[in-house]
């Protein structure tokens, strides 16, 4: 099944993934790590709003997934990675790198940046979100 792009349905299956059997090399790669993620997702010419994606993880699980549209509820987290969505649609179709993109400045990171590079924790979040059956506007 196919999930739009973003969506409450699209992070459950996300949530799903990353705990699930699509997400073994998410759940290797993060067993030491502990922290939060918000992806914020802005608009540009196919998109009108913006979106945030909250995630939870700890110790190679996902706790909490969640899909924020009201700005005034939006969580603290330890990492945001922010981009236009055109931007996002790349990254999630494999077009853009995360580490490239930041690189390139279509995206920008904010959260400690050595603690990020260090690990393989983001890198196993992308090429999990790609195995999401995703629609995009």
């Amino acid at each position: 099944m196919a999930y739009d792009f973003p969506s409450k349905q699209w992070i459950e299956a996300y949530k799903e993934a990353l705990n699930g059997e699509l997400g073994k090399d998410f759940q290797e790669a993060s067993k030491e790590w502990e922290g939060d993620f918000l992806f914020v997702i802005n608009p540009d010419d196919k998109f009108d709003d913006t979106v945030h994606l909250y995630l939870d993880l700890s110790h190679g699980t996902c706790k909490e997934a969640k899909m924020i549209t009201d700005a005034s509820s939006v969580p603290e987290a330890e990492f945001q990675y922010i981009g236009k969505y055109s931007n996002w649609e790349k990254l999630l179709k494999g077009e853009i790198d995360p580490i490239r993109g930041l690189l390139m400045r279509k995206f920008k990171l904010v959260g400690n940046k050595a603690k990020l590079m260090r690990s393989p924790v983001a890198k196993q979040l992308v090429a999990t979100a790609r195995k999401i059956d995703s629609k995009f506007y």
